[in-house]
């Protein structure tokens, strides 16, 4: 028989929502919380610096390699889409990059979850969830109507720059892209500097971490299990009572008093509440799982961001090439060590602009990066790496939706990924227009001036059918899966969730991470996150109350 205990909440999951909800569990309700996290407790302390992520990007130390299912229309492709895997989840591994997004996504979300015909608002839209933001936020030099100051998260801009970051916004301006000094703020639309979730006094990393849960950390109320693989919910009937779950190995069980909350990212929350048998009636009779509540949605409405790059070789050192390896490497931590100061406070990408290649300034179609090196995803081949520079387009809200399914019962297994990538043809579209326009911008002083040829995909690629190929073949992740156990209002028949976050037709069982999202964000998704989890601690506590 598995060990046995119980608390009042049991939270599946120890990312960036996780982390908020158990520390207001803790100090406002007074409740005992067992947080259950499937990776290590702490990172490699590299990864406090800013730049200390780009070290691991490529292994699976702290990440989840997802490798998604070959996509026909993209040749078979099917790109590794990775998921955070250590206490802090994202916010721990991520560019640290706080973006919000824009006012209508929020109020989407509010439009998704009120019922048409009626006036109960769902209190999602961003004048509801500004507050959050606020209380959350504490700014290093941002405040007023948008912006908090003395709140847990420390929001900072990056300690250093490259030639190349300031001649890019340069170019863009000169291009008739505004000059925006804070894309929190009251427009999007405009070229500027990210702010990221750094500490601007000790210039290390605030992870959700480092800003909600460490103060708590001690508290008798709160256990933390890490290296904790949850495998099933114990249901009885449509009641969640607890769950079963692998810690380093051994089978353990636990029981939640009050409510199991689901905090397990957009792959493994759809693949747990799959698991024990609440989704898809057609889904779960192929392996043999019996359905206790048939939801449709789950594992459904998956969205992310997706970028495809051009990329230039530079007749100097203008960005970061070579500066992770040998005396640079070591001279950056020096300086570091020692000055808080230098390449390490940087996190490599630190200037983006936000622009509709159809003209709508009002709410820009994409995010468009300036990456101070040759930055290409592992399976794509054709150039070397070297000095350049990599400028990418990111289609900030595409309508193609892939899918979370079960590749079995085994609950160690990992899920069935189908990312639909440009499975819309207005997704391609806007991706094929949006790279010409960034093809131009290394064709524009000053950043002309630093430019020694492109190289991929060629100067020689002009067509929209070769330039669409270039994007199939290179098209990456941005990394913010979101929206396979959407919230929706009660005529909805594929949402999963109703405004409260709780699970429709089960008691006592509630999400509060990236799946919960009816539509993505219009930008890095952890920010967007964060307040959502601040909503759902306060949707948790008055039914507590």
């Amino acid at each position: 028989m598995p060990q046995t205990a119980t608390y009042d909440y049991i939270i599946v999951g120890g990312g960036s929502a996780a982390c908020v909800v158990a520390a207001k569990l803790v100090t406002t309700a007074r409740a005992r919380v067992l947080l259950l996290e499937r990776g290590p407790r702490k990172a490699n302390p590299i990864m406090h610096f800013p730049a200390g992520y780009m070290k691991f990007l490529a292994k699976d130390t702290y990440l989840a390699m997802h490798q998604t299912e070959p996509q026909p229309q993209l040749s078979g492709r099917g790109p590794i889409v990775p998921q955070g895997k250590v206490l802090g989840g994202g916010s721990t591994v991520n560019a640290m990059v706080y973006m919000r997004g824009q006012a209508a996504d929020y109020d989407r979300w509010n439009a998704a979850v009120t019922t048409p015909g009626t006036n109960n608002d769902g209190a999602w839209s961003y004048r509801d969830m500004l507050p959050y933001f606020k209380a959350q936020e504490d700014n290093d030099h941002l405040g007023g109507e948008f912006h908090g100051v003395g709140g847990p998260l420390k929001i900072s801009n990056l300690g250093h720059t490259s030639p190349m970051t300031r001649a890019y916004i340069k170019t863009l301006q000169g291009m008739g892209i505004p000059w925006n000094p804070d894309f929190n703020g009251a427009e999007q639309f405009g070229v500027g500097m990210m702010q990221h979730t750094i500490d601007w006094e000790t210039r290390r990393r605030c992870s959700a971490v480092d800003a909600f849960l460490a103060p708590v950390m001690d508290n008798p109320l709160l256990t933390i299990e890490t290296e904790a693989t949850v495998t099933r919910l114990i249901m009885e009937g449509e009641t969640a009572t607890g769950v079963d779950y692998l810690h380093r190995g051994s089978p353990r069980r636990a029981h939640a008093g009050t409510e199991v909350i689901l905090a397990a990212g957009a792959y493994q929350t759809p693949k747990l509440l799959m698991l024990s048998g609440i989704g898809p009636e057609s889904e779960l009779a192929r392996h043999a799982i019996r359905t206790l509540i048939d939801l449709p949605g789950v594992g459904q409405n998956l969205q992310d961001h997706y970028e495809c790059p051009v990329v230039a070789t530079t007749r100097g050192a203008f960005g970061y090439y070579g500066q992770d390896r040998g005396w640079p490497m070591i001279r950056a931590g020096l300086q570091y060590l020692l000055f808080r100061s230098g390449p390490a406070t940087t996190t490599g990408v630190e200037t983006c602009a936000f622009y509709d290649p159809d003209g709508n300034s009002a709410e820009p179609t994409i995010q468009m990066f300036c990456v101070p090196t040759v930055y290409l995803d592992r399976d794509v081949l054709g150039t070397d790496p070297g000095h350049g520079v990599t400028i990418n387009s990111l289609l900030l809200r595409p309508k193609a939706r892939g899918s979370v399914t079960l590749a079995s019962a085994d609950p160690l297994a990992n899920a069935i990924v189908s990312t639909g990538i440009f499975n819309h043809p207005d997704d391609l579209r806007l991706t094929v227009k949006s790279f010409r326009f960034a093809r131009s911008v290394l064709s524009n002083s000053p950043i002309r001036e630093m430019i020694e040829r492109e190289i991929f995909p060629g100067a020689d690629i002009t067509s929209d059918e070769a330039i669409a190929e270039h994007c199939r073949r290179t098209v990456k992740t941005g990394y913010h899966p979101v929206g396979t156990c959407r919230m929706g209002h009660e005529a909805d028949e594929m949402a999963v969730l109703t405004p409260r976050l709780t699970v429709r037709g089960a008691r006592r069982l509630r999400v509060i991470d990236a799946s919960i999202m009816p539509n993505i964000v219009s930008g890095n998704t952890n920010a967007a996150v964060l307040g959502a989890a601040a909503k759902a601690a306060d949707l948790i506590l008055a039914r507590a109350a």
